[in-house]
């Protein structure tokens, strides 16, 4: 019930922090990214990169995973592996990931409740194990931009039936954002913006433009 009296400026503990959030990427490989019909795959790239490093500016755990690697599907985006160098791949037979026992494991250890996916395909190995983790009680983050599919209609029917379950929708640079949340934060005000000039499109090259006319304080 509402009560005007608990009204307070504080974060709705919704919102992704540092502290409450996992990245699992889904199979970012090439053959994958061959069968990707639903938009600009550069775009997906860019998106993907720009999301590991939102994880690694944040120090978010980040689990990475691939299907069929040696035998199908390729190996891992080497972009993702320059952002996370030395990082472990857990490679599966399962086209859910939530079947593989490794990549459970790996989510479960870090404790964290909101796990924020993305990958390809989205009808098929994203769908699958953020319905199997919603089942289970966990939250779940889809970033849709970094995440592609067979088709325009097989990539929106997926985003539509995971928010049916109650999966919430995201881009990478919202996450980035939600990630910081208050300019104010110093500590990773600078390496937020350089994500943000590297991966962020028009918005980048305006705070390039801020900078050069205002100085470096320029808020995002």
């Amino acid at each position: 019930m509402f009560d005007i009296a608990n009204v307070k400026a504080a974060p709705s503990p919704d919102l992704l922090t540092p502290d409450n959030s996992v990245m699992l990427f889904v199979d970012h490989q090439p053959q994958m990214f061959f069968g990707a019909g639903n938009g600009d795959r550069t775009a997906v790239i860019n998106a993907t990169v720009g999301l590991a490093k939102a994880a690694k500016v944040f120090d978010v755990p980040v689990v990475l995973t691939t299907v069929a690697a040696e035998s199908f599907s390729g190996p891992i985006m080497p972009q993702l592996l320059d952002v996370l160098p030395g990082h472990e791949v857990l490679d599966r037979t399962t086209m859910n990931p939530w079947e593989d026992s490794a990549v459970v494991e790996a989510v479960k250890a870090t404790g964290r409740k909101k796990i924020i996916i993305s990958g390809l395909w989205t009808e098929v190995c994203i769908v699958l194990p953020a319905l199997s983790a919603l089942g289970q009680g966990y939250e779940v983050y889809v970033v849709a931009d970094a995440s592609a599919g067979a088709s325009p209609q097989a990539h929106e029917h997926a985003i539509q039936r995971m928010i049916s379950a109650g999966a919430v929708p995201m881009t990478w640079l919202a996450v980035l954002l939600e990630l910081q949340r208050d300019w104010g934060r110093e500590k990773t005000y600078g390496p937020v913006t350089e994500v943000v000039k590297e991966h962020g499109g028009a918005y980048g090259l305006g705070l390039v433009y801020a900078e050069a006319i205002t100085g470096a304080h320029a808020a995002g």
